[in-house]
């Protein structure tokens, strides 16, 4: 019970006895209940003090327990940190005697190498010493032979130099007379027999050297430094020409020249010049290479123009149409069974205003329709059909005279010869593509086939632009990237492979290679 509850508990009963001691009458049973309520009151103080001493005592001994446990705790915590440290100290040590005997071991090896290479220096030091002396003793030994040389054939070294010179010049020349007497019979025991195989190779040769001129243009370069620069950084550089271009560029071991290849005159014409202006300038980059080649468009579209005019004005053909006379000025570009376009269909047109002049036809007629007869021959590569119609259509939606039309037409029989003027064109074609070795059909199958090469990549989806390369030998085709992903290009690149395989005869193989390439361009204003 708590010390106030039993303090209450005396108070009421000494009360209850001071009561019922004045209820029992009398002075005395008073004076007992108040003793007895002294009596209680002591006890009960008694008792409160007691009880407090002993929660004094619990309370210290359960402080005294607490702290010897916090004690027994931070012994133990400082026990086992100081074991850490003193292991970590100890792993650190031998770390450090470890790297010591490293170091020690690496120096004394070093030690022993400056030793070695010390020894190696003065034994080669030796040696050179050896070796110089036994050339001065080889030098001297040979002066003393060829002094001796000398005295004994009582001539000098000179002398004797210029005996056997002379010596052996006569043998030489006896030994050539007779190889050329030799030869010369020879030649002429074997002239008879050989000269139909010389005369068949010379045709093949000259067959073979036709393409080669028409399909290629060299450009000189000032040093062989200058085709590194023109390859770029890991080629960037001539892709980036080849793509902008359309041509192949053929970087060999020819001195101080790149050669060009490419079936399109024009396109191999705008190479040449842009390549030449890259070279002269120096500065040879992917962004340099675009406006270069862009300017040398323009400039050989200008020099179409020019070179039509000119056409016009040597055949004495005047009033023809702008975009008659810009495709008479791409022929200037053009070959064709050995002869050059431009220059054919001006030869021509003198030949059938002659032939006219002397037969009572239309001279103008006649000449006009000389100049123009191939005119088809710089679009043929774009329009489906023969350039004879071709021409013919090009030059009729252009309002040329309808006997020109009939001319062009029909100089190979395609359409019927309704007027005079027709057969004098054909004649004069005939005439002017008549000399020997002038025609050879094995390029114009050549052309045709490199330009189907191209026909067949382009009618593809996805494709942006084609070029037929190395003599028709491969196919670039660059692709739209947005439309065909790395793994379309893949497919793309079998599925032409496949088509021209059942669509075309040619030797050999041809390569197809897909370009997908992305750029990101933006201004800085």
């Amino acid at each position: 019970m708590e010390p106030g509850t039993i303090l209450i508990v005396s108070l009421v009963a000494a009360a209850a006895g001071i009561a019922i001691g004045a209820a029992a009458g009398g002075y005395l049973g008073a004076q007992r209940g108040r003793k007895a309520l002294l009596a209680e009151q002591e006890e009960a103080g008694l008792n409160r003090r007691k009880l407090a001493e002993e929660e004094a005592a619990r309370i210290i001994s359960e402080a005294d327990k607490r702290g010897k446990q916090l004690e027994i705790k931070a012994r133990d915590d400082a026990l086992r940190l100081t074991t850490e440290a003193e292991e970590a100290i100890k792993k650190r040590r031998a770390e450090l005697d470890k790297e010591v005997e490293r170091l020690d071991r690496r120096r004394e090896e070093l030690d022993k190498r400056i030793e070695r290479l010390d020894l190696r220096e003065r034994e080669l030091n030796k040696r050179q010493s050896r070796l110089d002396k036994q050339k001065q003793d080889f030098d001297k030994l040979f002066e003393e032979r060829k002094l001796e040389l000398e005295r004994v054939a009582q001539m000098t070294r000179e002398e004797a130099r210029n005996e056997l010179l002379a010596a052996v010049e006569i043998e030489a020349r006896g030994d050539m007379a007779r190889k050329m007497r030799e030869v010369d019979e020879e030649a002429k025991a074997e002239a008879e027999r050989r000269a139909r195989d010389v005369i068949a190779l010379a045709i093949q040769r000259l067959a073979s050297d036709q393409v080669s001129e028409l399909a290629v243009s060299v450009v000189a370069l000032p040093s062989d430094e200058m085709k590194g620069r023109i390859i770029g950084r890991n080629g960037r550089n001539i892709r980036a020409f080849e793509q902008a271009t359309g041509v192949d560029v053929v970087v060999d071991d020819t001195p101080e020249a790149v050669t060009i290849s490419s079936f399109d005159p024009v396109r191999r014409e705008v190479a040449k010049r842009a390549l030449a202006k890259l070279v002269l300038d120096g500065r040879i980059h992917p962004a340099r290479i675009e406006k270069l080649v862009d300017d040398a468009r323009k400039e050989v579209e200008r020099v179409i123009r020019e070179e039509g005019e000119d056409a016009a004005y040597q055949a004495g053909v005047p009033g023809l149409h702008p975009e008659i006379i810009k495709l008479l000025g791409r022929l200037k570009f053009r070959t064709s069974y050995g002869q050059n376009q431009h220059a054919h269909s001006i030869e021509t047109a003198h030949l059938a205003g002659m032939i006219a002049a002397e037969l009572g036809a239309d001279v103008a007629i006649a000449k006009m329709g000389g100049l123009l007869h191939d005119l088809g021959k710089a679009i043929d590569h774009e329009v489906e059909g023969t350039h004879a119609l071709i021409g013919a259509e090009f030059c009729k939606r252009y309002g040329v005279n309808d006997r020109v039309v009939n001319a062009i037409a029909s100089h190979h029989h395609e359409v019927e010869q309704e007027y005079v003027e027709s057969i004098i064109v054909e004649a004069a074609d005939a005439i002017s593509g008549a000399r020997p070795g002038a025609r050879r059909e094995s390029l114009d199958t050549y052309i045709k086939r490199v330009r189907m090469l191209e026909e067949i990549a382009n009618s593809f989806t996805g494709v942006e632009a084609s070029y037929a390369l190395q003599a028709g030998r491969e196919v670039r085709i660059i692709v739209r990237p947005e439309e065909i992903d790395d793994l379309a290009a893949m497919r793309l690149a079998r599925d032409i492979a496949k088509q021209i395989e059942e669509s075309m005869q040619y030797p050999g193989q041809i390569k197809v290679q897909v370009i997908r390439e992305t750029r990101a361009i933006d201004y800085a204003k």
